[in-house]
């Protein structure tokens, strides 16, 4: 018998010798100049295919619906569902960094700093935007340009609306409908061509993290990491769980078809690496075609929930080290205003740190206090990455069992896309 190891294997496999070979050369430079050219490549490729898939998947669910009434009622329960799971990530944060205390007694002259100008900037771009604007960026004034920027929100409501159009213009739609359809399947099939690099992409960004970073860069911050990692476990495995419960599926199921996606999106911090396997999955286990393929592009912008869970933790992680006490409304303040925030600014570069600095003028924090944790916000980064994976193909289960339209299937292959 052939011997043949799975995707999953690989790339995990590719993120150990990473790690090794990142632990090796910490500090060189050359190390992380020749390793990086293999990630981003790896990241380029991704990029590539996400619009087209995206694009084309959604045009082709939606006019499979062809009902304005159906897309409307589909859109409305999964806004209900990401604030409702964004509320209850924030609060769950909030709870553990009361318990936990993660900035309690630091000493700030053994931590290092690291400038966030660059963030500074984007948060006072970003400030001068009401949620109106916010709202009305989402209708693109030029699709090509959406398109030409991955503006994903123009993107889902642009392709949202011709699918609605193909599907209302009947047969004289066909033709536009099988182009779609055709650039839907290619695209699958070059996001699984592109899969079997992955292994060596992931190898490259962890080798580059660790050497960049090190492990010794969380030892005066392992409160805070541990902090963060340990909620984002709870979070995971009993409120998602819990959720997942309810749907009358496992979260150790869902946790065991997406295990390749995760160890991916893990190492790599981002969840653009995962989309199209993400959707293809969550049909596979059970849900319609054009929820998975509308909730899951849309919950990338709407339904961070690992993202929030950690913006929670760090605003009281910086309050603590900083000894100003946030009483009980203050907290609740911190959670509207989070909730807002990383609504609002879905899309920007560096999210997290653009959120968590415009939540910090809203509340009085000192921004400063985000100078000590950006050294390690990428390892922190690659934990809320996976949750937001987990938390976004659950969403789409959820909103397909409430559409009455979930019909779990027990038996999904892990290898027959590697």
């Amino acid at each position: 018998m052939k011997f043949k190891l799975s995707l999953a294997t690989q790339i995990f496999i590719g993120l150990i010798l990473g790690i090794i070979v990142g632990g090796i050369f910490y500090g060189s430079e050359t190390a992380q100049s020749v390793l990086q050219p293999f990630g981003d490549l790896f990241l380029r490729l991704i990029k590539l295919i996400v619009v087209p898939i995206v694009l084309s998947s959604i045009i082709v669910a939606i006019a499979g619906v062809g009902d304005l009434k159906s897309v409307g009622k589909l859109g409305g329960k999964s806004l209900i569902y990401f604030i409702g799971m964004t509320l209850i990530a924030i609060a769950i944060g909030l709870i553990s960094a009361n318990i936990f205390q993660p900035g309690s007694g630091l000493n700030m002259n053994n931590l290092n700093q690291t400038d966030i100008s660059g963030y500074i900037d984007t948060s006072h771009e970003q400030e001068g935007k009401s949620i109106v604007d916010t709202v009305l960026h989402i209708v693109p004034t030029n699709p090509i340009q959406a398109l030409v920027e991955g503006d994903m929100l123009a993107i889902i409501f642009f392709a949202v609306v011709l699918g609605l159009g193909i599907a209302a213009i009947g047969e004289r739609g066909k033709t536009a409908l099988n182009f779609f359809e055709g650039i839907s399947h290619a695209m699958f099939y070059v996001t699984n061509l592109f899969m079997k690099y992955a292994p060596i992409g992931v190898f490259a960004l962890i080798g580059v993290t660790i050497s960049k970073y090190g492990f010794a860069s969380l030892i005066p911050l392992a409160k805070l990491a541990l902090t963060v990692y340990g909620t984002m476990i709870f979070f995971v495995l009993v409120i998602l769980g819990i959720m997942a419960k309810i749907i009358g599926y496992s979260i150790f199921k869902l946790i065991k078809v997406i295990k390749e996606e995760l160890i991916l999106a893990f190492s790599t911090s981002s969840s653009e690496t995962v989309l199209p396997r993400i959707m293809d999955k969550m049909q596979q286990v059970g849900a319609p075609k054009h929820i998975s393929t509308f909730v899951i592009p849309t919950g990338y912008s709407f339904n961070l929930d690992g993202s929030v869970l950690y913006q929670a933790i760090a605003s009281l992680f910086v309050a603590q080290m900083y000894g100003i006490h946030l009483s009980i409304g203050q907290q609740i303040m911190l959670m509207l205003v989070l909730m807002i925030t990383s609504k609002g600014m879905a899309g920007v570069p560096g999210v997290s740190f653009v959120v968590l600095l415009a939540t910090f003028g809203t509340m009085g924090l000192p921004a400063e206090g985000l100078m000590f944790i950006v050294g390690i916000d990428r390892i922190l980064d690659m934990g809320r990455t996976a949750v937001n994976v987990v938390g976004n193909s659950l969403a789409a289960l959820v909103v397909a069992k409430w559409e009455g339209q979930f019909n779990p299937n027990e038996e999904v292959d892990n290898t027959q896309k590697a």
